[in-house]
């Protein structure tokens, strides 16, 4: 009998099984790498109160689409249902949820106030164990935050049944585009996770590439053309304030990334017809030059702990990467496989790291070993790009550009064992996606 937490084959093949969770024994059921998502049921969340219904049936619909967008889970109709939930104390009828193999069973309850609180509690149950899954919880917010409150929701119920960290309640900033190919415009926006609740940051004024968030989600890094030149501006998301990092007068400065204390940046700089990484402090300070070499050297990013920095570069005759200490020094090469490499992101886990793969005329995304070993390509296609990790590293977000003259490029995201590649929803084009930590 199949029972509940049967779950993904990159779990082991990638050293990420999931922690031993109650309620016996995982079985995992392979086909020729494939799984079968672990069906769930989610029944409409109770209304406590008149009013509450609308909203109630909109935070059940966010929790079930983030559990079946990440191809782990297989939501059951509801016109397979056989019991029905009135009440969010009613005992669980069991055999009703075995009879249309539920392995997974969530409720819960939705009540507001006159003040335009609201109060979202639920509980996750194992259907063939026949028990609750650790506690019920209860998450309290505004009526204009239901959204967050279904991701929030969401998020323990998976971490409750994979073992693993979240990512639904976080946000994407990237650049949306508009305008043909050869005269685009672009502009920052931040948006949900899945797409929803996209706010501009910037205009279309001037062209904006490659966001990057702060390890707090409140700040962006980004390189503009504002001055003329590629330069390095910092924006704040609640207030969309902005401001340059430093000032250099005909130098371009490019492809920012904060430190995971956020207290300093490294980026590109280039002068004389040479391009190195620099590291600045953001509390003021001088740079400090991290290479000297008569290449390009840029895309640089941190190690979870701050101790090493993996980039892309040249130096070897063709684009491959490179790891060195954070304070600049010696660097190792890692990449060795077909092709070209670039813009290396190092997993929030810190096992990993993604790059950009072109090969044959190919473009691929894909992940590889901190020290080059393993290398694995979780996509393919004309023009695949730009990773940017979720939160707890299991799933990267890139752009994939169409062929032809009228090609677009749009988000896309994938498991890291190269399984449920599926498109991100955005309004219009979209490109240079960067992940941001869970919301505090």
């Amino acid at each position: 009998m199949t029972r509940i937490f049967a779950l993904v084959l990159a779990l082991a093949l990638w050293g990420l099984a999931p922690a031993a969770i109650a309620q016996g024994p995982l079985r995992i059921e392979i086909t020729e790498g494939v799984i079968e998502p672990l069906p769930f049921a989610a029944p409409g969340f109770i209304a406590e109160n008149a009013g509450a219904e609308q909203m109630a049936a909109q935070i059940t619909a966010v929790i079930a689409a983030d559990l079946a967008n990440t191809g782990l889970f297989r939501e059951i109709p509801k016109n397979a249902f056989i019991s029905t939930v009135t009440s969010f104390t009613s005992p669980v009828q069991y055999s009703d949820w075995k009879a249309i193999n539920a392995q997974a069973l969530i409720t819960g309850a939705v009540s507001t106030t006159s003040d335009g609180r609201v109060s979202v509690k639920f509980r996750v149950f194992d259907v063939f164990a026949e028990g609750q899954l650790g506690e019920g919880l209860q998450f309290v917010g505004t009526a204009a935050s239901w959204r967050r409150m279904g991701h929030k929701v969401a998020d323990a119920v998976y971490a409750r049944i994979t073992g693993e960290g979240s990512y639904f309640d976080s946000r994407v900033v990237f650049v949306s585009e508009t305008g043909p190919k050869n005269a685009r415009r672009k502009r920052l926006a931040i948006m949900d996770y899945d797409g929803a609740n996209v706010q501009f940051l910037t205009d279309s004024s001037t062209i904006v590439l490659a966001p990057r968030f702060s390890p707090t989600g409140d700040k962006v890094l980004y390189t503009s053309y504002e001055t003329g030149f590629p330069s390095i501006f910092v924006l704040d998301v609640a207030s969309v304030g902005k401001h340059a990092l430093g000032e250099r007068p005909g130098m371009m400065t490019f492809a920012p990334r904060f430190s995971p204390d956020g207290r300093t940046v490294v980026y590109s700089l280039s002068q004389g017809g040479n391009t190195d990484i620099y590291r600045m402090s953001l509390g003021g300070g001088s740079e400090t030059r991290l290479t000297s070499n008569p290449s390009i050297e840029t895309a640089p990013s941190f190690s979870p702990d701050g101790s090493n920095i993996v980039f892309e570069s040249d130096r070897s005759g063709s684009q491959q990467l490179y790891i060195m200490p954070a304070t600049g020094g010696e660097a190792t090469r890692i990449s060795f496989g077909q092709g070209r490499y670039g813009t290396p992101v190092w997993s929030p886990r810190g096992d990993l790291i993604a790059f950009t793969k072109q090969n044959k005329g190919r473009f691929h995304i894909g992940v590889m070993r901190t020290d080059g070993s393993e290398e694995r390509l979780l996509t393919a296609s004309f023009l695949d790009e730009g990773p940017t990790w979720s939160p707890n590293g299991r799933v990267i977000m890139f752009t994939r550009e169409s062929q032809g003259a009228s090609g677009a490029p749009s988000l896309y995201s994938v498991d890291i064992t190269g399984r449920n590649l599926r498109r991100v929803p955005t309004q219009g084009a979209a490109s240079d996606p960067a992940w941001s930590p869970i919301l505090p």
